[in-house]
């Protein structure tokens, strides 16, 4: 019986899945993502499928057309739905000219950083080569640059300053501050409102409770997959829970084995000695990780086309061994720097107390501090 309990335990760990079906997911044009909650498809999905100020367009091109209510339309490159990230740029090619009025008031968005870029307006002739032009802000005489740096700004007197403005980006640049930027990076905005991530992380799915209510429930559909959040999940806890499974069989067939001698006279005081010292010395625990509200106080960064990281970070996850790619979304532990996949190093996080990689204990320390 003994026995039983154990191989049964592993199946515990893991919630009953009921689907839910109430709005159909959609898409528009070539696109890779679907369109679903709490984002809805004018024209193809009930308005009630959607959280208010999620509506998207496809228009006559196929292209998903977010419209900002102060900044206009923008088209959508992707929707990342467990980190709440979606992904625009300008259908002119021209993002820094609607950047001098960019607006998120009234909207549900906001960018995840801000950052301070001044415009110059500069002589052709007397720009250095290596600094990157704004192609669209710029004519044959004069080239519009931008930069963070107030230094490198002052020190080109032939310069004329044309706005400093503070400009939506997925993380701050901190590093090449004596260089200019065409700030032709797509906008990569966020929300917090609903908030999805725990129930996107478990494999499920945000949507209102009921047609009559705003309240937002998870729900999960084994057709559609769990997700790799939910995946991570069982490769880690099954890492912890196989070696304890292991260690409670050897030692119920112990004892079995020792109880079977006792009761036919052949064993001694010394065996009974020694089968409690077995067991004493191979205790099983289970190792406790951190709570949600502390991992989410570390850092994200959404990976640039170099996929450059802080810290002594290489280009591969150390969890799922996956190489990072553009545009993907990665967490780093503050004390020694060390950065994964966000959704790995989450459900890492939630059962083990210690960097993967450095063992080290991460304290409560903010992301943003």
């Amino acid at each position: 019986m003994g026995v039983m309990k154990v191989l049964i335990l592993p199946f515990l760990l893991f919630p009953l899945i009921y689907a839910a079906d109430n709005c159909p997911t959609a898409k528009c044009g070539g696109n890779d993502f679907t369109i679903r909650f709490p984002f809805w498809l004018e024209r193809e999905q009930p308005r009630n499928c959607g959280y208010p100020g999620f509506n998207l367009i496809c228009n006559g091109q196929g292209m998903t057309v977010l419209n900002l209510p102060h900044s206009g339309d923008f088209f959508v490159r992707s929707i990342n739905y467990g980190e709440q990230v979606i992904q625009i740029y300008d259908p002119s090619n021209c993002l820094p000219g609607r950047l001098l009025d960019f607006n998120l008031s009234d909207s549900p968005f906001m960018a995840a950083y801000y950052q301070n870029y001044t415009l110059l307006s500069c002589p052709s002739d007397h720009t250095i080569s290596r600094f990157a032009a704004i192609d669209c802000l710029s004519n044959s005489t004069n080239k519009t640059l931008s930069t963070t740096s107030t230094r490198l700004a002052v020190s080109m007197t032939m310069c004329k300053v044309v706005v400093t403005l503070p400009v939506p980006v997925s993380w701050p640049n901190v590093y090449e501050d004596s260089f200019t930027s065409d700030l032709t990076d797509d906008l990569q905005l966020t929300w917090d409102v609903p908030n999805c991530e725990d129930c996107e992380a478990r494999g499920g799915m945000c949507d209102f409770k009921n047609n009559t209510s705003r309240e937002i429930s998870c729900f999960y559909n084994p057709e559609t997959g769990k997700g790799r959040g939910l995946q991570v999940f069982k490769i880690i806890t099954l890492s912890i829970v196989i070696p304890a499974i292991t260690a409670s069989i050897t030692i119920v067939c112990f004892i079995c084995l020792v109880d079977a001698r006792r009761q036919s006279g052949g064993i001694t005081t010394t065996l009974q000695n020694s089968t409690t010292a077995a067991v004493t010395l191979q205790p099983t625990s289970l190792a406790t990780g951190l709570e949600e509200s502390t991992i989410e106080s570390y850092a994200k960064v959404v990976l640039g086309e170099s996929r450059r990281l802080p810290g002594p970070n290489d280009i591969t996850c150390p969890i799922c061994l996956s190489d990072y790619r553009a545009k993907e979304t990665v967490r780093c532990i503050p004390e020694c720097e060390h950065c994964f996949h966000a959704d790995c190093i989450d459900e890492w996080l939630r059962l083990n107390g210690t960097c993967p990689v450095c063992r080290a204990s991460p304290s409560l320390v903010h992301g943003d501090s």
